[in-house]
């Protein structure tokens, strides 16, 4: 969607918190005069908008309040936000709206875009994609960092980043743009970026998509437009992605061809597990694409700290080393989890938000493992457990026995298990194979609470 096709449009934006407020206060800055309409289902007086309009200063501040000072904000909040949608032209969707709640109010006159489109459509410099069910955040950031160590002028932005639509006025054919595309932001675009790394798929979002199809289908989408000028990173080793790479018409660099060695050494990297080996070959790759030196690659990989929620180590307390892997949100990310940390994994924390993954496989990882203690959550805890008792077959497992679970209501009492528990010496890792969202606002707030009682609890 290209801005001065903006210009004499009807303009709703769905959904307004973070990416939001972002499109509005680029609108209000391009179109001053401009009447422009926002829609959410929460109800203003509910609703809290943090950061800046173009109008307000104050760091916080209520939504009640942006339509005080912007006569020309037409407001849509509440229950039945999405009937203001047959009053608009153009409906700019943030990730968080799923594209089948909104169908039944979209006619064929009418153009679904996003931020996302609008960036991709308008922005004159490079874009390295990334995407992949899991891993995409970690390798968006050591891009980003490869890229500086070789004095490129990059910017990350998307998910892990700003939104890029701040980035769009400024913006020039040096800059290059490493953005982290979740599937919610590739759904329905017709755009792929030069440099397109996909890194895995795996079901999940059950909750969003009708089904698996769509979800790949949005997946592909950041392979599906390029040209022989473009280049695709990708996991061969992952059916449905090099499936999808089978079909693109870029230059082609699959995982397996990169020689890791020729840059750093396995043990010098410093994130933890053989995933992340594959997330630093893709990196490895974009920056051999930008031809930038070898040496410099390899310092910025072995400088890079890694992110919070992502198998992060959070200390020895009482002996315990504790790891948050808050973000392990799939059965593939926590069995991966649990490869990693290996024999020393005594107690393990599970469960959140249901989405309808199954969970036999991360039951038949728990029994091989030496994990004693199961630690779980609703909604997902219960069906966890029930798959873990119905694979088990008596004391022939390695654990000698059924393993030991606790069903928990909150952080506080699933930190409390792992310290009376979990032996000195021996490891306790929070990895839920589920969302958090019944529970908990997010993954972060999940990974923080567990950080903040492992920590209290230590000076008891």
């Amino acid at each position: 969607m290209k801005l001065e096709t903006l210009k004499e449009k009807k303009i709703l934006i769905l959904g307004f918190a973070r990416e939001g407020i972002e499109s509005f206060n680029f609108l209000r800055k391009l179109f001053p005069k401009k009447e422009i309409g926002v829609g959410d289902i929460k109800e203003i007086s509910n609703a809290i908008l943090r950061g800046v309009s173009h109008s307000v200063r104050s760091s916080k501040f209520q939504i009640s309040n942006l339509f005080k000072e912007d006569k020309k904000a037409r407001p849509h909040f509440g229950k039945d936000y999405l009937k203001a949608i047959q009053n608009y032209d153009i409906i700019i969707k943030t990730p968080g709206i799923a594209p089948k709640i909104i169908a039944p109010f979209v006619s064929k006159k009418q153009r679904i875009t996003s931020q996302t489109e609008i960036f991709f459509e308008n922005c004159p410099g490079k874009i390295v994609g990334i995407t992949g069910t899991k891993g995409k955040s970690t390798t968006a950031t050591l891009i980003h960092e490869v890229l500086k160590a070789g004095g490129i002028k990059t910017h990350l932005i998307g998910n892990i980043g700003k939104p890029a639509l701040s980035y769009l006025v400024p913006a020039t054919k040096d800059d290059v743009y490493v953005y982290e595309l979740s599937s919610h932001q590739l759904f329905g675009l017709k755009h792929s970026p030069h440099i397109a790394v996909f890194l895995n798929i795996y079901s999940e979002h059950g909750d969003y998509y009708q089904n698996l199809k769509e979800y790949v289908g949005a997946k592909s989408n950041i392979a599906r437009w390029q040209t022989k000028k473009d280049y695709l990173i990708f996991n061969s080793k992952n059916k449905i992605v090099k499936k999808v790479a089978k079909y693109s018409k870029a230059q082609k660099v699959p995982l397996s061809s990169v020689n890791i060695k020729n840059i750093i050494r396995l043990s010098n990297i410093p994130l933890k597990g053989l995933f992340n080996v594959e997330n630093v070959k893709a990196a490895i790759a974009v920056g051999n694409i930008f031809e930038i030196p070898r040496q410099k690659i390899r310092k910025a990989i072995k400088d890079f700290k890694g992110l919070p929620h992502r198998l992060e180590f959070v200390g020895i307390f009482q002996g315990i080393n504790f790891y948050n892997d808050s973000l392990a949100t799939i059965p593939e990310s926590t069995i991966a989890a649990i490869d990693t940390l290996d024999k020393n994994l005594q107690t393990i924390i599970l469960g959140g938000f249901d989405r309808g993954q199954g969970f036999e496989d991360l039951a038949k990882k728990i029994l091989k493992s030496n994990i004693k203690n199961v630690i779980l959550f609703p909604d997902t805890g219960k069906r966890i457990w029930k798959q873990i008792s119905k694979i088990y077959t008596g004391p022939a497992s390695t654990n000698g026995g059924l393993v030991r679970h606790f069903f928990v209501e909150d952080m506080k009492e699933a930190v409390k298990h792992c310290y009376k528990y979990t032996k000195r010496g021996k490891i306790c890792l929070l990895s839920p194979a589920s969302a958090s969202f019944n529970l908990f606002k997010n993954y972060a707030q999940r990974g923080d609470l567990f950080k903040k009682y492992v920590n209290k609890f230590a000076k008891k």
